[in-house]
């Protein structure tokens, strides 16, 4: 017997305001009629969801020498991409609800390996501007992704979010290490290296073909069932404790991404090989499950999260100031203790999304703000940090700036993890 709409779990979604039409809801029975189909395209999916993205950072160098490019400059391979998550970010509610999940989510994928191709013609504007597409793309993965995972397993989100988040730290662990491994595999081409991996993306498409084509039963499917409030709507971007949640997760993706744009380069300025520092980069990565898995289990269960706020900008702090100490003897404890800060503060910010909301409507909307305005805000980070290593001809200032935005998290996180809710609604 189905629950009634009251008790139902609170769904961040592009669809969160709406009930699908008897065709639509036929449509999803279809889909899940075939669930392992289902499940590969997920994970096909979640596996590059990051994956353009880490395949850059350690191929840095030689992208940088083969165009000429200062560190400010070659910061914006990894900016560029970021911007236009938030930017993407911002428009993909609006073409789920127009297009449909499936097949914003197909064209995200064809997007995503034709960006990854543009990235590595002979041209600066073609690898500022596979960029663009790269970051578009990601962006309507990560927004519709966990709307499209929650609106078809309500009984098993939980599990199915783990899933599709370990595929795509996975993702970024395998790209991370093979990257230098493909250069010398292709006689040194970075523009191999890069370029293998739209196979990955246009894998993910095929597999992900069937269920747009099961899904076109949905068109003109949704029936609005969100009763519009009297006078004038108070939205979440006029909410304080809305813009706190937002600022969290802005400040730590930020320092995620500087990570992402420079840990290998950080770690060979310091004499590390490349191939060594393409490792360590991508066991980062693959520790941040760790987090990302538990750090959410255990918010759920609290009142106020402000002890898990503490420790992940601890944690990252402590990373930072390590790699600014002893980035090579370190570097492995470094990249553990900073995997774990982040996996869980990512986890972390995303829960404060839900936890934070006071029903379904106000969390896709704030998961809208949060997601435009934080990656807007972490755009920043590799430009900066690019641009004050070419200042000073070293990375203590960068780092040292970055543990500044540790202690900006903190004091906005803290403020976010209090136990009060974003409401929509008349005032």
């Amino acid at each position: 017997m189905a629950r009634p709409e009251s008790v139902r779990p609170l769904l961040l979604d592009a669809e969160a305001d709406a009930l699908p039409s008897p065709r639509g809801a036929a449509a999803r029975r279809a889909l899940l009629a075939h669930p392992v189909l289902l499940l590969a395209g997920i994970v096909l999916a979640s596996l590059n969801m990051r994956a353009a993205l880490a395949s850059v950072s350690p191929l840095a160098g030689e992208i940088s020498a083969a165009f000429g490019l200062s560190s400010t400059a070659t910061s914006l391979i990894t900016s560029v991409p970021v911007l236009f998550l938030g930017v993407g970010a911002a428009v993909a509610p609006w073409l789920g609800r127009r297009l449909g999940t499936e097949q914003v989510l197909l064209g995200a994928l064809l997007l995503l390996a034709a960006g990854i191709l543009v990235r590595v013609l002979p041209s600066l504007y073609a690898l500022y501007g596979g960029g663009v597409l790269v970051g578009t793309a990601i962006a309507l993965l990560n927004v519709l992704m966990p709307g499209l995972i929650k609106r078809d397993f309500p009984d098993r989100a939980a599990s199915m979010t783990s899933v599709y988040t370990g595929a795509m730290i996975a993702g970024a662990t395998v790209v991370a290490a093979a990257s230098v491994p493909l250069e010398r595999a292709f006689g040194g081409s970075w523009e191999a290296s890069l370029a293998f991996w739209s196979l990955l993306a246009a894998v993910a498409a095929a597999v992900w073909l069937p269920q747009v084509l099961i899904a076109r039963g949905r068109t003109g499917r949704e029936v609005r069932v969100a009763a519009a409030p009297a006078g004038p709507v108070r939205g979440v971007w006029r909410s304080a404790l809305a813009w706190q949640v937002t600022l969290f997760m802005g400040l730590q993706s930020l320092w995620s991404y500087v990570l992402i744009a420079w840990m290998p380069t950080i770690l060979t300025d310091h004499g590390m090989s490349r191939s060594t520092a393409g490792v360590v980069f991508a066991f980062n990565n693959l520790v941040q499950v760790a987090g990302a898995f538990l750090v959410p289990l255990l918010a759920g269960r609290m009142r106020s999260q402000r002890p898990l706020v503490a420790l992940v900008t601890s944690l990252v702090a402590v990373g930072y100031a390590g790699l600014m100490v002893e980035p090579v003897s370190g570097a492995w404890l470094w990249a553990a203790v900073l995997g774990v800060g982040q996996g869980g503060a990512v986890g972390l910010a995303l829960t404060l999304i839900v936890l934070r909301s006071g029903d379904a409507v106000t969390a896709s909307r704030l998961s809208g703000m949060a997601q435009t305005v934080g990656y807007l805000l972490a755009a920043a980070g590799p430009l900066a940090a690019g641009a004050v290593h070419e200042a000073t001809g070293g990375w203590t200032v960068p780092i040292a700036l970055v543990l500044c935005v540790c202690a900006a998290a903190l004091v906005t996180g803290l403020l976010a993890a209090r136990d009060r809710r974003v409401r929509v609604g008349a005032r």
